[in-house]
């Protein structure tokens, strides 16, 4: 592509040497320029992408995209200074891959939970309802049938250009995304054009990482903020900060609520393991999908079907045909009557939001036990609270590693115990070995009994020093039950 082309509607401070160039493409790793390639030097959190100027240009870029020129100043090269190269490399990637976001329905979803449950839900309402879409979630990139493995929620912008133009390029009309914090701090999604904005809701996490719970808020706040006047803003008005999310936006605002009158009401009329009666806007359909939380997924899933303009008596009947999402309440019964539910739940709201959902339905004769752990290196200041609430909603609880990674796991689990209250210090004990924590679970149970196993749900690996290891809590506990009922 022509740089000229490439800095369309770019605001460049100073240019030092030729723009009258092809750029091959574009990069933001040195490690990763190639013969005529456009570098940007971006100050990160670890590193500082102006370091590697030189690194980029031995490896083939000969156009710089900068906020200092360097002290060394190449002939043949050429340097752009700007002001902000992080936000520039966002318009930068959606000039260079035919600004795919405006050719699609591109529809972002944030929040602390929610966001993989509620974008897989649309995906598969509008493939019922017979469009070609694309997908990037933290579980799989999908365009249509073809699934690409998920790297990061919010991909790198190049990466995400790259996968909305191939989206266009395959026919979708729509595109549903997960839109993380950390995608919107690192300006991931600048440049895009987002038709719709979701919001979930916001609870603890991230804490290790945005460093205040404002600062998170803010962080979530910001999508909001940066939306044009032609897009639509839905939030949830249950969330006590769903509205401060709607305070500075452009979008036209809508609502949804289980709890307060909204745009988009809904009411969970019957509930159990196997799926939920569910009326919104005064329309009752059946979901083998289940849990309050689930209801506010569904819930927002419906506003944004409605604000694409489909009408409820398709989308309705769509809503019940959808199954559930992939370690996200899944349920899994053994020969020997126990019943498991595997989530994802690694956060304090959400394995709340979990054993509230198990506690509603079961009769009180069957023991609820919980197998969950805290990730290392990862936000610690969840960890006593997770504790404290596992103990208090569980019959027993079983404090076990989640992905350690650096940290010692038994260090974890110290920090999970501390958060117990003296009074369940009999309802809980700690397997550091996650498998070995499944097998007593399973071995305390008796038939009709529920075994919540959280933390890693879709995830088919436990990461340990550095190496990412085999292991898939749905494949275990199948493994486990058959071996055991033997």
């Amino acid at each position: 592509m022509k740089l000229e082309d490439l800095l369309n509607r770019i605001p460049v401070l100073e240019t030092l040497g030729d723009t009258n160039r092809e750029v091959s493409a574009l990069t933001f790793d040195s490690r990763k320029a190639v013969e005529n390639s456009l570098y940007v030097a971006i100050k990160g959190t670890v590193s500082n992408g102006h370091d590697f100027i030189k690194a980029a240009i031995e490896k083939g870029a000969n156009v710089i995209v900068c906020e200092e020129f360097p002290n060394e100043i190449i002939e043949d090269i050429t340097y752009l200074k700007v002001k902000d190269a992080s936000k520039t490399l966002g318009h930068l990637a959606s000039n260079f891959y035919g600004n795919p976001s405006s050719k699609l329905n591109l529809i972002g979803i944030t929040g602390t939970n929610g966001k993989t449950s509620t974008t897989t839900l649309l995906f598969d309402v509008f493939k019922i309802l017979g469009f070609k879409s694309a997908l990037i979630s933290t579980v799989e990139y999908r365009i249509d049938d073809e699934i690409i493995p998920s790297t990061h929620t919010t991909p790198d912008v190049i990466r995400l250009n790259q996968i909305l133009a191939k989206a266009v390029e395959s026919g979708c009309e729509y595109a549903f995304m997960e839109v993380s914090s950390h995608g919107i701090h690192q300006q991931r999604t600048e440049g895009l054009q987002f038709k719709i904005a979701g919001f979930t809701n916001i609870t603890h996490d991230h804490l290790d990482y945005h460093k205040t719970f404002a600062e998170y808020l803010n962080t979530k706040k910001r999508f909001f903020d940066d939306l044009n006047s032609d897009a639509i803003a839905i939030t949830n008005v249950d969330d006590r900060n769903g509205n401060v999310m709607l305070q500075n936006t452009k979008a036209t605002k809508k609502t949804y609520a289980l709890k307060t009158m909204a745009d988009f009401h809904g009411k969970i009329t019957e509930v159990d393991f196997n799926g939920m009666l569910l009326n919104f806007n005064g329309k009752e359909f059946w979901t083998t999908v289940t849990g309050k939380f689930n209801a506010y997924n569904l819930l927002l899933a419906y506003a944004v079907a409605i604000e694409c303009g489909f009408h409820e008596d398709d989308i309705l009947p769509a809503m019940s045909q959808l199954k559930r999402v992939k370690g996200r309440f899944e349920t899994v019964k053994s020969d020997g009557g126990v019943f498991f539910v595997v989530d994802y739940a690694h956060t304090p709201d959400a394995l709340e939001n979990v054993l509230d959902s198990i506690n509603e339905i079961r009769t009180k004769n069957e023991r609820l036990i919980t197998v969950f752990g805290c990730g290392g290196d990862r936000d610690a200041t969840k960890r006593p609270e997770m504790g404290r609430i596992a103990t208090r909603k569980s019959t027993l609880a079983i404090i076990t590693s989640d992905n350690p990674r650096t940290e010692n796991p038994g260090d974890i689990i110290k920090e999970i115990e501390a958060g117990v209250e003296p009074q369940y210090f009999s309802k809980y004990t700690s397997i550091p070995d996650r498998r070995e924590a499944i097998k007593m679970a399973i071995k305390f149970a008796e038939p009709k009994d529920i075994i919540v196993v959280a933390g890693k749900g879709h995830e088919t690996y436990q990461e340990i020093n550095g190496v990412k290891n085999h292991f898939d809590d749905t494949e275990t506990i199948i493994e486990l039950a058959r071996l055991m009922s033997k």
